[in-house]
């Protein structure tokens, strides 16, 4: 399509800088192909990077679209480190407009939209993050006594008690929160808002720690709501190691641990922020799970 091919021209020119097309071992155009699973969209040999970059868009449109955002976001997480090194860090400005070029192909990334991302970039203007209520000392208690006494509980009923747990934490946090929903052939286990972005959740109240199936169906309900849904897999057991690596990274799902909710609320800590922190170390690392000990050491 020509408005797509328009697009890409566009963001071609704007991620010219982003990053080099070759120099290195650690982070180049070809690199953040390899990694994001289109390294065959790159040319052979050792073309202009305009060209290049050209090609390797319009190639992972055309043969894997699935990739894109995945594509983006490593270009983004190289060009961090990358610029930082050099001493002419990746801006507000420039992530905002990439931001804008990409709905020219139809795509919305949330963790490059996120406000908590965009506000830890230098240059532009700050954005006034969304106001958290702090709970009482008195809240965090009922909280934790209510998470230790979700144990006790029978196996039938600790799955259903988890949900509405997670839907008062949540309310306690000011985050907004629906329960569960179903749609046609699905049910959703609640959603909340986080710096005016929704996040549909998954929780999981099991002996077995979670795998990687699991975590690629939740990651196929939020994809299907739209290309920038976005998504908290809450599992109380944790996630096998095997299974978050098989899941891969570039995933529009960020993973917590029961373990992660103990220690927030045992630390006092603003739930609101650990989510927040736990997106943006997401978009840096690409990782689904960065866990809260590592978030606040």
């Amino acid at each position: 399509m020509l408005g797509e091919r328009v697009a890409v021209a566009a963001l071609a020119k704007l991620l010219y800088d982003f990053l080099p097309a070759s120099g290195n071992n650690s982070t180049s155009f070809p690199i953040a192909a390899a990694r994001a699973g289109v390294a065959e969209g790159w040319p052979h040999g050792k073309p202009s990077k305009e060209p290049g970059i050209v090609a390797l868009l319009t190639w992972t449109l055309e043969y894997r679209r699935s990739n894109f955002c995945a594509l983006i976001q490593e270009v983004v997480i190289q060009s961090i480190t990358w610029r930082g090194r050099g001493g002419n860090p990746l801006t507000r400005d420039e992530v905002t407009e990439l931001n804008r070029l990409l709905l020219g192909v139809n795509f919305k990334i949330p963790e490059l939209n996120a406000s908590s991302f965009l506000d830890s970039l230098p240059g532009g203007v700050v954005s006034t993050p969304q106001a958290t209520q702090v709970p009482s000392e008195a809240a965090y208690a009922q909280l934790m006594s209510e998470l230790m006494a979700l144990a006790t509980l029978d196996p039938q009923g600790r799955g259903y008690a988890f949900e509405k747990f997670l839907s008062n934490v949540f309310d306690v946090f000011s985050l907004a929160p629906r329960g569960a929903f179903r749609n046609i052939g699905e049910q959703i286990d609640g959603s909340f808002v986080l710096h005016h972005e929704t996040y549909l959740v998954e929780a999981k109240w099991q002996n077995a720690r979670t795998d990687a199936s699991d975590l690629r169906s939740f990651a196929g309900k939020v994809r299907d709501k739209t290309t920038w849904g976005r998504g908290v897999f809450i599992s109380n057991s944790g996630f096998t190691d095997v299974g978050l690596e098989a899941f891969g990274r570039g995933q529009p799902v960020i993973c917590v641990e029961g373990l992660d909710l103990y220690e927030a609320l045992e630390r006092r800590l603003d739930l609101a922020d650990v989510f927040a922190r736990k997106v943006r170390r997401a978009v840096e690392t690409g990782r689904p799970l960065v866990r809260v000990r590592e978030l606040y050491p």
